[in-house]
Formats: structure tokens, C-alpha cells, sequence
């Protein structure tokens, strides 16, 4: 597969294992990106974007990112935040009144974001036509009683994430969180990056595949598969359904936890902004609130008994962990299933992303090949052996 773009100077081992990740047969299409203390010093892609119809991967290639989309929605939330408009550790009852409902009158945006709320699903199943309307899905929240007490344990908040922070954003600003990120970061910078893709990307986007001896779903019946799929609605991948992550049906409408669409480039702006700002302009969160961000939170064994995999999250991002190394503690990222992957880091002045149409299988080295030339090039120190 040929590969386009260019790395700077002291960059070229980013773009070496770009290739060897092509050469050893593990990609279809991508794209990896970097700035470094606020200039672009990495723009790669290559490959295939729809296999179906052997559509090449080209600079404006945009792809569903998955939960990478989690990263979007919690700038968002630290955003406000930061302006005085949300304090993370009061109750989301404060601005939404009817969530309190339930046992839910204690939960904090903070507990939602870092996967700690008690509240990782509505049961209420719900129609897909009714999940794209926001409403029909808000009103279930509010009804939803927690699972758990509020604060005291991990349990991934696929989509319910998303969805109560985006109706604080909705409440505090009037605009969806789709509206809202595009007015308030999006635009400004220019990215090509949507919760809520526009109609015109729908022929220029990526399709999602699916490796050859990926890894088989649990049971959809547990209650992390329920959540990941709104109770079976959402099929995950579902690259051949309608209402799959492959589907413009989804992916145009709002789902703000895991149905954003992005480039690399786009992404990897967007956390230089967070982390240094972009070609000279000013931050988009000062350095405070990441170090509020990335104090971890939570992480180990979920609240429903799935195994430590080794993420630890801090407020709406992963933090350095054994699930994904990235470049030290002050650094803070979000993954999408399959391999996709975006992070800044403040202390090396970077913003990194990659995004990839082959969803990985097994044991999949390609962000990590690509974010352990990264630490080479900024002269970060390799993890602990074991850590």
C-alpha cells in the first residue's frame, strides 16, 4: 500500500513504523498525526478507505472514531467548566432537575466522567429512530434508576456518558453537544471532526472492517454488551447493519459518547489546542484544569465483574496506564474500539492521533509502534519494565 504526507525532521521514526505497520500487513487504511508544541510535524495516510469499492485513503478521509468521541464531549464539559458554568463536583441535578429521580440525586458530572456515576445504561430499550431524537433517550435516563451507589465503583458508561453530559451542555447552552463543540472548538480551528456528521462527509468517510480472527463479543446479554449497544439496538460493529457504525443513519445523528467522526489530523489538532494551542494561538484549557483532568479516578475490575484490562480513567480521558502508554502522567487521551486512539500531553507539548478502518485482532501493536516512536522523537522516557 502506498503511503502520503510527510514528517518533519526528527519525526521520521513515526513515519518508519507508519509503514511497518502497512508492510506487515495489519492496515487497510490510515492515518497518524502529530503536533508538536503547537505545529503540525506529522501528516500520514495510506491504504484503502472503503474495500468495498477500493476507494483510496486520501488527506480528507474522515473515519467513525468510536469512543475517541468521549474526548470530544469531555473538552467540552472542562471547557465549561472552566468558563464557571459547570462545576464538576456539584450534582447534575443542579442544571436537570428530573435527574435526580431514582437514587440519582448525587451524582456528579466528575462521577459520569469518570465512569464511577452508577448509571452506565438506561434498561428502558428504546427504538433506533427514538435513540436519534435525544429526547426519547434523556427522558429514559431521568426514569433509569442506578445500578449502584453513585461514586464507590468502575463500570464503563458507553453511551450513557456521552448522553448526560451532552444534555448538561444542551441545558447550560442551549445547542446539542454536537452544535456546541463545532460553535465552541470545532469552527474555530477548523477541524474536520463532528458528533453528528454532516450529510455532504457521508460519501467521503472511511468504512470500518473487521480483522480476520478479531476477538467474539461476550454475551450479549451482560450488562457491559447492553450498554455498548443500547440494549441490542445499536449492533456492535454492526459494519453491514443499518444502524451500524458503518451507517450514515448513525453516524449523522448525535451520539456523543461513540458516534463522532474525525480525521487524525483533525483529532490530533484538537488535543494540541488542549495541550500547547495551535500555531501560535492560545490554549483551549489552561493547564489547571488537565491537571484536574488527569488525576485518576478510577479503573480495575468493573462493578459488573469484568477483569482489570488495565485502563485507569481520570475526568473524561484515559490517563498513562498499562491499557495504553502514552507519554507520562500528563498525558490524556481517549481510544475507539478497534485501535483508534487520540492524546495530548502538556509536559511534551504534544498532540497525537491515529485512526485506522481495520478494526485490530488480538494482540494489535500499531498505536502502540506508533506512540513508541513518538516517545523517541520528543525524548520521553520509556514505561517501567512491568509498570
Amino acid at each position: 500500500m502506498s503511503q502520503h504526507g510527510w514528517a518533519d525532521e526528527g519525526f521520521g521514526a513515526v513515519a518508519d513504523a507508519f509503514a511497518g505497520n502497512f508492510a506487515e500487513g495489519r492496515e487497510l487504511g490510515s492515518a497518524v498525526a502529530v503536533f508538536a508544541d503547537g505545529r503540525k510535524v506529522v501528516d500520514l495516510w495510506g491504504g484503502t478507505a472503503d474495500e468495498r469499492t477500493g476507494r483510496v485513503w486520501d488527506e480528507h478521509t474522515v473515519l467513525p472514531v468510536m469512543s475517541v468521541t468521549k474526548g470530544l464531549i469531555s473538552i467540552c464539559a472542562h471547557l465549561l467548566a472552566e468558563q464557571g458554568k459547570l462545576d464538576l463536583d456539584a450534582p447534575v441535578a443542579d442544571h436537570w432537575p428530573e435527574f435526580a429521580q431514582g437514587g440519582k440525586a448525587g451524582i456528579t458530572p466528575r462521577m459520569v466522567l469518570a465512569n464511577t456515576a452508577g448509571i452506565p445504561l438506561t434498561e428502558r430499550k428504546l427504538p433506533f429512530e427514538e435513540l436519534t431524537r435525544w429526547t426519547p433517550v434523556i427522558r429514559a435516563l431521568e426514569e433509569q434508576e442506578v445500578l449502584y451507589e453513585p461514586g464507590i465503583a468502575y463500570e464503563y458508561h458507553a453511551h450513557a456518558f456521552g448522553f448526560i453530559v451532552g444534555e448538561l451542555i444542551r441545558r447550560l447552552t442551549g445547542r446539542t453537544p454536537g452544535g456546541y463543540f463545532r460553535a465552541a472548538v470545532g469552527d474555530g480551528l477548523g477541524l474536520r471532526t463532528w458528533i453528528g456528521m454532516p450529510q455532504e462527509e457521508v460519501p467521503r468517510r472511511g468504512r470500518l472492517a473487521e480483522a480476520a480472527g478479531r476477538s467474539p463479543l461476550p454475551d450479549a446479554g451482560l450488562l457491559p454488551m447492553r450498554a455498548l449497544t443500547m440494549n441490542g439496538v445499536l449492533p456492535f460493529p454492526g459494519l453491514d447493519d443499518p444502524h451500524g457504525y458503518n451507517s450514515p443513519a448513525l453516524l449523522t445523528a448525535e451520539f456523543p459518547a461513540a458516534g463522532g467522526v474525525s480525521s487524525a489530523r483533525g483529532l490530533a489538532a484538537l488535543y494540541a489546542a488542549v495541550a500547547t494551542g495551535v500555531d501560535g494561538g492560545p490554549r483551549l484549557l489552561g493547564a489547571d484544569t488537565v491537571t484536574d483532568a488527569v488525576r485518576q479516578l478510577s479503573g480495575g475490575p468493573s462493578w459488573s465483574g469484568l477483569p482489570d484490562l488495565g485502563a485507569r480513567w481520570g475526568s473524561g480521558f484515559l490517563v498513562d496506564s498499562p491499557f495504553r502508554r502514552m507519554l507520562g502522567a500528563r498525558s490524556f487521551g481517549n481510544s475507539g474500539a478497534g485501535g483508534q486512539f487520540a492524546f495530548g500531553d502538556d509536559e511534551f507539548g504534544v498532540g497525537f492521533a491515529y485512526t485506522a478502518n481495520l478494526m485490530g485482532a488480538g494482540n494489535d501493536p500499531r498505536v502502540d509502534r506508533l506512540i513508541g516512536a513518538l516517545r523517541t522523537c520528543v525524548g520521553a522516557p520509556e514505561p517501567a519494565a512491568g509498570s
